[in-house]
């Protein structure tokens, strides 16, 4: 049987840190990265030379970006590896840096995520194997269609999955690193710019710029460099896996379900006994689909929860208080290491006016195109 991060030894996130995500800029990449790595590092309280690994999350800068953007910290001869999982490379990144500190590798390593719009043209373009459908069934065509078969199944309207948008935004403007700062209406949100079926712009997530980091440890570092233990957030699961045969049209809710129940199965969790949650919820019916698959409630329950409150910050669970994907948005290498960022800060009781009251227990999910997908535990010692 295959060792799980709870046989090895334990590994907690000591730091972390962002630069906002925003719109493309001027900003070249490496003043997006360096800002969210120093953050981190003052976060934990230890330099720079004691980080012994780094991973780094790109999905659209090019070869090598991590080389040019950590040199600038100082050349320390460690280890640095470079990954690209597409949405989940950041994720990707987080769970290597874990499984080296947690096999005894390293005591502190680095996960960045750091990335800006580019043209990055995507691999199966290049296979020589078209689809019948791929001009036809891009992803926000895709999740329009399945806004509107999850409204007929459940007997509610598509502009009610609208309501998942409202909740985002109004937690994303409570995040000083969020690309959307603004509470909206659910008047304004479908009343934005159409693009596909009922879903509008506001409704699906901006993809932009920005940097987040988080810095994991082993007990052993966190004892040798004086890093405050009251403040360390353990990781409790990570699980990985990838599209099994026979993928259909929700195949990312089928890949959350099975990548979601290894997690909390590693960590000894009930799908109820998770306080805070962040999804990849790049268009709202995702958000919809994957708290049913995860086992919060059956399925077409989760727009009834979501009407009664149940997912905002202060009710049964916290889904998205940093604002999601929607809101927060979704600058690709970033978004998956964010996600854990905002965990710790919940975690530690240190998130302020999004703050989930006595978190314990939190869970991120990313999937990527192709698809793979990621979740981790995190629990407050």
């Amino acid at each position: 049987m295959a060792k799980i991060l709870k046989d090895l030894r334990p590994v907690y996130v000591v730091g972390v840190g962002w630069h906002r995500y925003q719109p493309l800029s001027d900003t070249p990449y490496v003043m997006l990265g360096l800002p969210a790595i120093r953050q981190a590092l003052a976060d934990a309280a230890i330099a720079w030379p004691d980080v012994e690994s780094s991973y780094i999350g790109t999905g659209l800068l090019g070869m090598a970006a991590g080389r040019a953007m950590l040199k600038h910290l100082g050349a320390t001869g460690r280890p640095l590896v470079h990954i690209e999982n597409a949405s989940a490379s950041g994720s990707a990144a987080f769970r290597h840096a874990c499984i080296e500190v947690a096999a005894g590798i390293a005591d502190v390593s680095l996960a960045v995520g750091v990335d800006k719009p580019g043209i990055v043209q995507r691999a199966f373009t290049k296979t020589g194997i078209g689809n019948l459908a791929d001009d036809a069934i891009v992803p926000f065509t895709h999740f329009a269609l399945l806004t509107n078969e999850y409204a007929d199944k459940h007997g509610v309207k598509p502009q009610d999955v609208a309501l998942v948008a409202v909740k985002n935004h109004r937690n994303g403007a409570l995040n000083p690193n969020a690309h959307r700062q603004q509470a909206r209406s659910l008047e304004e949100i479908l009343g934005g710019k159409p693009v596909s079926g009922t879903l509008t712009a506001l409704q699906c997530c901006p993809v932009g710029e920005g940097a987040a980091a988080v810095i994991v440890a082993s007990e052993d570092a966190i004892k040798r460099l004086g890093i405050d233990p009251g403040r360390a957030i353990r990781v409790t699961a990570s699980a990985a896996s990838s599209e099994g045969a026979g993928a259909h049209a929700t195949a990312d809710a089928a890949i959350t379900k099975d990548t979601i129940a290894d997690a909390l199965k590693q960590a000894s969790v009930a799908p109820t006994n998770v306080d805070v949650l962040e999804l990849h919820d790049a268009f709202t019916v995702e958000e919809l689909h994957y708290v049913e698959a995860m086992g919060v409630c059956k399925p077409g329950q989760a727009i009834h929860l979501l009407k009664e409150g149940a997912f905002d910050i202060g009710g049964q669970m916290a889904v998205s208080p940093s604002g999601g994907l929607i809101a927060m948005g979704h600058p690709i290498g970033p978004t998956g290491v964010g996600q854990i960022g905002e965990i710790t800060l919940q975690l530690r009781g240190d998130a302020g006016p999004r703050q989930h009251k006595g978190a314990k227990v939190g869970l991120a999910h990313m999937v990527g195109l192709g698809a793979v997908c990621y979740v981790h535990v995190l629990e407050r010692p």
